[in-house]
């Protein structure tokens, strides 16, 4: 089973995110922040990845070093739950559509880093979360992660939708990429050899 676990300890933030690569979307997420939580929930379910993490961070600042500090330790705990990407598909995309939102996600899970977000969020908040800080999260979840992560809008009028689309989104993206290769379980997907 590809499973990890990382620790993750700042001035900040402490951080531990448990994570099953080969499960059924499974989620326990308590981060202090709502509608985080709500979000990590629908990653781990529409991926298919077994989620818990665990953090407690200065909310009393705000909540970016929370958000941006648990997709740092996500994407670490990826990484690590991956191993050498043996019989992995490698790539995924989704085009996912939430009422007026339409939200699509290209991604390759090749060690190397790189973030596109052309996502408009019209509003400043959902509820008391700074929608600023959807962007904060993938960038970190792509650079800890080695994801190539490219998130492209279409459409949405309403923030909740276009920042809910996203992470499923890539969840569904995450889980096609994620899933053995038949052809070649025995294989790194690449020329080279090695991710």
């Amino acid at each position: 089973m590809r499973k990890a676990t990382i620790s993750r300890k700042t001035a900040e933030t402490d951080i531990t995110v448990d994570i099953n690569l080969d499960g059924t979307g499974i989620y326990d997420n308590e981060t202090g922040v709502g509608f985080f939580d709500h979000m990590l929930d629908q990653l781990s379910r529409h991926a298919l990845i077994d989620m818990k993490v665990r953090a407690t961070g200065d909310l009393h600042i705000d909540d970016h070093h929370t958000v941006e500090d648990v997709g740092i330790a996500l994407g670490q705990a990826l990484t690590a739950a991956m191993g050498d990407k043996r019989g992995i598909v490698r790539y995924g995309s989704c085009h996912l559509a939430m009422d007026d939102a339409l939200v699509r996600t290209a991604l390759d899970l090749s060690a190397r880093p790189f973030f596109i977000w052309n996502v408009e969020l019209p509003t400043a908040k959902i509820g008391n979360f700074d929608t600023e800080l959807v962007r904060e999260f993938f960038q970190a979840f792509s650079t800890h992660g080695g994801i190539t992560l490219h998130i492209d809008q279409l459409h949405g009028v309403n923030s909740h939708h276009i920042a809910e689309a996203a992470f499923k989104s890539v969840a569904r993206a995450l889980r096609d990429a994620l899933e053995t290769d038949p052809r070649k379980a025995d294989a790194v997907p690449s020329t080279k050899g090695a991710l």
